[in-house]
């Protein structure tokens, strides 16, 4: 294992890292070019006039493309030394390959090699590519990624008798900013990690979402196939959330430990597991999209589009079923960590209100996900090794048949509370900055905090309300209505309280304040807009249209996108400690929220009109031809603002304007800890001596610093 361990960190496996990363970069290039001097080159060619053998133009560039195959495999494997330090290109080869997401990447594109070799040698020459072959692919994939990222390596080495040290910092020899490209415990860290994976998540989302609304503009089939616009819609949705899941984890892990005064999580080392497990997923979801036909199941996956077809749904399935060990081991961590890591004097009703919905979206995380991690395993299972869960096709007397019904079940008990996963640590935001800004304590702080918990609860009981549709009995459609409608009861508390807040405070506004409102007024337009299709009547008819898209984005963008959005700006300085560019947090803003309405509102309004969600086409006698250019519009508009913000954030990290210690002048404890948060977060430990919300009150004091001995 010393061995294994010490070959890995050595030059020379760097250097062979780094020609393995060159191959790969090459080997796109040469494909780009190719495709190139295909489609553009020798046309234009012929259309000039210009007569050269075909072969003498292929010799050409393939002559052209090895050499610069070699030429960037040769800088990479010698850069991979410490060669060509001096100059860019150099130097990405050299920290590239020292990354643990090359090495991650490399070992899971290495692990599918060998499965896929080793059942060539099996099946010989009637070797293809299967159902089973895949899906063990896949799931050897991902062990090869955690394998060579290192996010294993602690807990290999204790199976073999060696003990091992929490190492702190960057790794041996490289510089500071390598610690966010590596494995690392510190819960900051991770967090930071979680928050731009979940942002180029979006990216990917968002930009998938751009293309089939565009070609959604118009009638007609314009700029993509139905095939590839069914791939689209579903990676979008899936990838959208991972992305949210990924966010949720940005937050929870970089903001409770120092909430509650811990100096990290409880599990450092099942922390840093839980975010590096999500990238190998998140990688099986993309690469679904391009193996086969893609996958065209929706998000849901419901048998039996999912249990027959393209290659591509098995990855889709797997890595939707991967996430489900991040999710799972995140919840662990923080239900731990409030548990037992809690500073001095902090009861569990002096805790900040973000920290109570981040134990109820972990309570649901850790109870719900098993069940779509069940149905997951059983699709897969019926497609690679033949077993029926789902297939209602008789066998044999005597052979029970499948319910494809039954994955409906098991999915929505999950995906429905997992909804509440995205929106309670969202609405925790809001609630979190309404006191801040209007200078007054938060108005039913312990209804708030319980109302969380609410939520959680009775999001167990709704789960088939998403099933009105699907011949079920009155006698059960009727208590999922009425246990749906109840929802809105803790939902509502959020909502008095937020207002109660509002009235008569000392309101400022800048960007992170205009976010919480606009995710206030976003969340309500979902909220309104729910009870519709919980309602048995209603549902029957909007079930399966736009209304459906536009309430669930409103949901989304009001629970989690906006308050994600006003953390990003509330925490930057905390974070980088530079302040960053207002009049562009404000442009972002005024963007989004308009557009925003305009997309969510002209979805329902287009799904009244008879428009179905998930087709590719539709009749122009809807007249739904002019709203769906609207859409298409705000989504734009709402792309570009998210493109602001990037460029916002990234250039003030660099160069703004140093940050004042505490800007908000806030009272939670990570405001009180100096900036940059130190590695442990608090140079001494506090104690809690009062109520975390308590503005405006004279003599009031949180949180005080415990004195060393001798002081």
């Amino acid at each position: 294992m010393k061995a294994i361990l010490t070959f890995t960190r050595s030059r020379f496996a760097r250097a062979l890292v780094a020609g393995a990363l060159g191959l790969i970069v090459a080997a796109i290039l040469v494909a780009i070019l190719n495709s190139a001097h295909t489609t553009w080159v020798t046309p234009g060619l012929e259309a000039l006039g210009v007569q050269l053998p075909g072969q003498l133009l292929d010799l050409a560039f393939w002559a052209v493309a090895i050499l610069i195959l070699l030429a960037i495999v040769v800088t990479a494997f010698l850069s991979g030394f410490g060669m060509f330090h001096s100059r860019r290109m150099g130097r990405f080869w050299y920290y590239a390959a020292g990354t643990a997401l090359v090495w991650g990447v490399l070992g899971q594109a290495l692990t599918v090699a060998i499965v896929l070799f080793i059942s060539y040698l099996t099946m010989g020459s009637d070797f293809r590519l299967t159902d089973g072959n895949v899906a063990l692919a896949a799931i050897f994939s991902v062990i090869g990624f955690l394998l060579f990222s290192g996010v294993l390596t602690d807990w290999i080495q204790w199976i073999f008798g060696h003990k091992t040290e929490l190492h702190h910092g960057a790794p041996e020899g490289e510089p500071e900013w390598m610690r966010y490209f590596s494995v690392d415990v510190n819960h900051k860290v991770i967090g930071i990690q979680y928050a731009v994976t979940s942002v180029l998540v979006l990216l990917v989302g968002g930009t998938l979402a751009i293309v089939f609304r565009l070609e959604l503009s118009a009638p007609g089939m314009q700029l993509i196939t139905e095939n590839t616009y069914n791939t689209f819609f579903s990676a979008h949705g899936i990838i959208m959330i991972a992305s949210i899941l990924l966010g949720v984890g940005a937050m929870v892990n970089y903001l409770v430990p120092v909430m509650i005064g811990a100096s990290d999580m409880a599990f450092p080392r099942l922390n840093a597991f839980s975010f590096w497990v999500s990238i190998p997923a998140a990688l099986l979801i993309v690469s679904a999209m391009f193996v086969d036909t893609g996958f065209d199941t929706g998000w849901v996956g419901y048998p039996p589009l999912s249990t027959v077809g393209s290659l591509g749904i098995i990855l889709f399935l797997l890595g939707f079923y991967f996430n489900g060990f991040a999710s799972i081991a995140s919840a662990i961590n923080v239900l731990v960590t409030v548990g037992v890591m809690r500073a001095k004097g902090m009861a569990l009703f002096r805790m900040p209100i973000f920290v109570w919905t981040a134990i109820s979206a972990s309570i649901i995380q850790f109870t719900a996900t098993q069940t779509v991690g069940v149905a997951l395993t059983m699709v897969v299972a019926q497609r690679a090794l033949g077993l029926g869960f789902f297939d209602p096709t008789p066998v044999a007397a005597g052979v029970p048949v499948g319910q494809p019904l039954l994955y409906q079940q098991l999915f929505w008990f999950y995906s429905h509370p997992v909804v509440y996963v995205f929106v309670l640590p969202g609405l925790g935001v809001i609630s979190e900055l309404l006191p801040v800004f209007s200078r007054k304590p938060l108005f039913g702080y312990k209804w708030v905090a319980l109302s969380s918990l609410g939520i959680a609860l009775v999001g167990f009981l709704v789960w088939a309300h998403h099933m009105f549709v699907s011949g079920m009995d009155d006698s059960l459609r009727i208590p999922f209505m009425i246990s749906t409608m109840f929802v809105g009861i803790p939902t509502g508390v959020k909502f008095f309280s937020w207002l109660g807040t509002l009235w008569g405070g000392k309101i400022i506004y800048p960007t992170p304040m205009l976010f919480v409102l606009g995710a206030i007024s976003v969340f309500l337009i979902g909220g309104l807009t729910g009870p519709i299709l919980a309602t048995v009547p209603t549902d029957m008819h909007l079930h399966d249209s736009y209304w459906v898209v536009g309430h669930f984005h409103a949901t989304m963008f009001g629970g989690f996108i906006f308050p994600f959005f006003a953390a990003l700006y509330y925490w930057f300085p905390k974070i980088t400690g530079r302040m960053y560019n207002e009049r562009l947090g404000k442009l972002h803003f005024w963007l989004m929220v308009p557009g925003f309405w305009v997309m969510s509102l002209g979805q329902m309004r287009i799904g009244l009109m008879g428009m179905r969600r998930r087709i590719a086409n539709y009749d122009p006698a809807l007249g739904v031809e002019g709203t769906q250019i609207l859409i298409t519009i705000a989504a734009l508009v709402i792309a570009w603002s998210v493109l602001i913000m990037l460029y916002n954030l990234v250039s003030s990290a660099r160069s703004a304007e140093l940050a004042p210690e505490n800007p908000w002048e806030s009272r939670s404890p990570e405001w009180v800890a100096p900036t940059p948060l130190p590695e442990f977060n608090f140079d001494r430990p506090i104690e809690v001596v009062g109520d975390p919300y308590d503005y405006g009150l004279a003599d009031s004091k949180y949180i005080q610093t415990i004195p060393a001995a001798g002081d």
